[in-house]
């Protein structure tokens, strides 16, 4: 009841003049991805995920997660940094799974986060759950080789 009163009282106030301002001066900028962007991107659809993780010369590391899920909101953003560190040797990519249900029967993820390594279109390695930086980065060296 208090809130709907002070609400009325706000909305019956009339607007104050505002004091004139300076012109707003006009810069252009060239904006660039940054290494995140270049190495990390969100599957589409089952012909995106063929295209851009299957049949990829690179290796992919591939992150099945849900915006529900607490441990993913954890992992993804870890995950994307030690991507990002690897600069362009491997590449990430995010499927949500309520979106792409399909694609997560597929390559039988049963719990998420679920992170598989694919190299030439083959899961390679694969786990579940969350992983320090360091377990990480020697799942991304492994990937890659190094």
């Amino acid at each position: 009841m208090a809130q709907r009163l002070a609400l009325r009282r706000l909305l019956s106030l009339t607007p104050r003049a505002l004091p004139p301002q300076a012109p707003v001066a006009r810069h252009s900028r060239a904006f660039s991805a940054s290494a995140n962007c270049k190495s990390t991107f969100n599957v589409q659809d089952g012909s995106d995920f063929q295209d851009r993780v299957v049949n990829n010369p690179k290796p992919v590391v591939v992150d099945f997660h849900a915006q529900w899920c607490g441990p993913c909101k954890i992992l993804g953003p870890r995950l994307e940094k030690m991507v990002a560190k690897q600069e362009g040797k491997v590449l990430m990519a995010k499927v949500d799974i309520d979106d792409h249900t399909d694609l997560a029967i597929e390559y039988e993820v049963s719990a998420v986060p679920t992170v598989l390594a694919m190299k030439n279109g083959d899961v390679v390695d694969k786990f579940v759950g969350i992983k320090d930086e360091d377990q990480l980065e020697a799942f991304l060296k492994k990937l890659i080789g190094a």
